[in-house]
């Protein structure tokens, strides 16, 4: 047993089993407990960092405290006849009850400090009893929309639509359309409306300025006929005086 297993529990302890198909990410978790009564600072390697994305990747566990470690195989071409040859590494170390920089741990530490334990990678292909699996509980799924009293659950929003509520909302949408051409004529019609008027008012405003200037004409053209009868009536008045 290595000084790792006395004082880190890894689970699982061996193996990384990455079930595919391979075509999207397959993440597996590894757990680390501490059950010594001082800190631990991990470290998680691989030999194929550029497949792998690990989160976290080294950390600090205190006293009986459990951390997860998420370990996430990138898409690749799987092929079945080629073995893998990847392989983790876990390493540890312990760390002063003080501790709070990990940078600082690792630094002054030695490596008969270091404790480390090796982990190998297997990739394994869903199998016909998985693929049965899969297509019972695809059956069963229906079931999961009843309640337990036999009574069928409440079906969504978007399943409850039927043709007659897409008839009316066409409907609706066709009397908003309606509506909306009706105000734009109603609109054109007011618009043409007001420019008639403005026109009349113009119009308005030109005759009675015509009509102000004739009346001015035949005023001024009548003033100098009155002059000449009082003219005629004084010279008529003294011709007869005179005359006589």
């Amino acid at each position: 047993m290595s000084k790792l297993e006395q004082i880190i529990v890894i689970e699982p302890p061996y193996d990384l089993k990455f079930k595919g198909p391979f075509t999207d990410v397959v993440t597996t978790n590894l757990k680390l407990k501490n059950p010594s009564d001082r800190k631990v600072c991990f470290k998680v390697k691989t030999t194929a960092p550029r497949r792998y994305c690990v989160r976290p990747n080294s950390g600090m566990i205190e006293s009986g405290a459990t951390v997860t470690v998420s370990v996430m195989l990138q898409p690749f071409d799987y092929d079945p006849n080629e073995k893998s040859k990847h392989k983790f590494m876990v390493q540890t170390i312990f760390a002063p009850s003080t501790a709070t920089d990990m940078d600082v741990v690792w630094k002054d530490a030695t490596p008969d400090d270091f404790m480390d334990s090796k982990l190998r990678c297997v990739f394994e292909l869903p199998t016909d009893n998985d693929k049965m699996d899969d297509v019972d509980a695809t059956k069963a799924a229906p079931v999961l929309n009843s309640n337990a009293d036999g009574t069928s659950a409440p079906k969504p929003i978007s399943a409850s639509v039927d043709d007659s509520e897409i008839k009316k909302l066409m409907d609706e949408c066709k009397r908003l359309q309606y509506d909306v051409g009706k105000l734009s004529d109603e609109n054109r019609q007011l618009k043409d409306e007001g420019l008639r008027m403005r026109k009349a008012h113009r119009s308005d405003n030109i005759v009675s300025s015509s009509g102000a200037t004739m009346s001015k004409q035949h005023s001024s053209s009548s003033l100098p006929s009155l002059l000449v009868v009082i003219a005629a009536i004084f010279i008529g008045f003294f011709l007869g005086k005179f005359v006589l």
